[in-house]
């Protein structure tokens, strides 16, 4: 007996056989209802929408055939099994072709024809819950992403790379949500419960990055004191999302395309390979196209690593999104401060859609969260938005009003970085991370600007 009472609609204009099938389906728990021909057989199906039909292909007015097409029209997700005699199974084959699930010759055999039925309800549940699942997932990636059309985009092609093991490339300005992407097609691909490791090149030393990514052997230089494992053999089986691809230096571009041709490492100072499955994610704030075309990057490791590239549009070409974003983040940072935030007063939502935000969705978490702090009221008003935003530009403008715009800011950025560099007492790597920048990016800083000191790469 079926543990749930499944809608089964009949249509035969035979009388005698619907009697049969009625009673032989209530008795396996199904429910019944009845139609003699295709035109009264629609109007219950419109009603009531069955989770199977059973109906014969030979019928006065609107065949079986016709009349399954229309089912399709309202409805087609609902199995439907066409009966038939001897003679039509030719043309039972030909409505299967047209979307029918199955065909039972007449005079049916119950116990197949139960059989039959409860497959063809089970796929229909188990699709029906699948639509259900892609429907909330789609509305999960939409919260998380935004719902803007450029967005979509972005969420459909996600989708689609995700189950595959193609090397993705994904491109975007600093604070568009890169990273967060990356975790995303991890989250959705087949090595969703394996290792997910990420590392960012400008974060690493250049003299470093080599064994980092794919570790060193005992001795393999002086302070090699025990074998290292790298962050490529971490991810083993999973996935390395390598960020700030345009920082790896010319040399650790070759070691990566020998990687992905070969599926195997040379830890530094070792002999033997490390065979290994990972998948690679990379991501970069410039133009790798571009970047391969001014020889700064490698066209073989871009085509190896750009089987599927993504683009994150900056949140000024999806302006829709900011209202969503804003409301998030304010939720968030009202929820991690125990305040009582209602939401965003009208205008001060019609000011973050006029801001350019430079810094992306990273800058307008920043806003958002320090206004959950000091707004004094349960809205956040238009004053507390112009104010926050007004600070952000003052922050990224000369200190002086009178000096050549390049060179002031050139003697604040060379201030900053001293600042950085004493307060972390000469660690480079250090100084980058408090200073939100790439430790190579930093490090050219300093030669630049001639920066004096007794500095630390470690």
């Amino acid at each position: 007996m079926s543990s749930l009472t499944e809608k089964i609609l009949v249509v035969d204009d035979e009388e005698d056989l619907r009697m049969i099938v009625r009673e032989v389906l209530k008795d396996e728990g199904f429910s019944v209802t009845e139609a003699r021909d295709g035109l009264s057989a629609l109007k219950l199906f419109r009603a009531d929408v069955p989770d199977a039909v059973l109906i014969d292909l030979k019928m006065p007015h609107m065949d079986g055939l016709e009349t399954m097409k229309e089912f399709r029209k309202i409805d087609p997700s609902v199995p439907v099994i066409i009966l038939t005699g001897h003679g039509d199974i030719p043309t039972a084959v030909e409505a299967i072709k047209c979307g029918a699930y199955d065909f039972v010759a007449k005079p049916p055999e119950f116990d197949r024809l139960v059989i039959t039925l409860r497959r063809a309800v089970e796929r229909q549940t188990l699709q029906r819950e699948v639509e259900r699942a892609n429907t909330a997932l789609a509305s999960s990636l939409e919260f998380q992403f935004g719902k803007s059309a450029a967005m979509k985009t972005v969420i459909n092609h996600m989708q689609q790379v995700a189950s595959t093991d193609f090397s993705v490339i994904i491109q975007g300005e600093t604070g568009t949500g890169k990273s967060v992407l990356a975790g995303a097609i991890q989250g959705l691909s087949m090595r969703a419960d394996k290792p997910f490791v990420s590392v960012d090149i400008g974060l690493i030393p250049d003299h470093l990055v080599e064994s980092e990514l794919f570790g060193y052997r005992k001795g393999a230089f002086t302070g090699a004191e025990r074998d290292k494992v790298g962050y490529f053999e971490t991810a083993n089986r999973g996935t390395i999302f390598v960020d700030e691809l345009e920082n790896m230096s010319p040399h650790v571009q070759a070691k990566m395309l020998s990687f992905i041709e070969q599926k195997r490492i040379y830890p530094l100072g070792g002999t033997t390979p490390v065979a290994l499955d990972v998948r690679v994610i990379a991501a970069t704030n410039k133009d790798i196209k571009a970047c391969v075309k001014a020889k700064e990057f490698r066209e073989d490791l871009f085509y190896r690593l750009g089987e599927f590239i993504i683009t994150i549009p900056p949140l000024r070409e999806r302006t829709e999104d900011i209202p969503l974003f804003a409301k998030r983040f304010l939720f968030e940072a009202a929820t991690e401060l125990n305040r009582q935030i209602r939401g965003i007063g009208d205008d001060a939502v019609a000011l973050l859609l006029a801001h350019s935000w430079p810094g992306n969705l990273r800058e307008l978490k920043n806003v958002m969260r320090r206004a959950a702090l000091l707004t004094e009221g349960d809205v956040i008003e238009r004053g507390c938005i112009a104010s926050l935003i007004s600070e952000q530009c003052a922050d990224k403008s000369s200190s002086s009003a009178f000096s050549p715009l390049k060179e002031a800011v050139r003697e604040l950025e060379r201030k900053i970085i001293c600042e950085a560099l004493e307060k972390t007492k000469g660690n480079i790597t250090r100084a980058a991370k408090l200073l939100d920048v790439s430790y190579k990016n930093l490090y050219d800083k300093i030669k630049e600007y001639e920066v004096r000191g007794q500095y630390s790469r470690k």
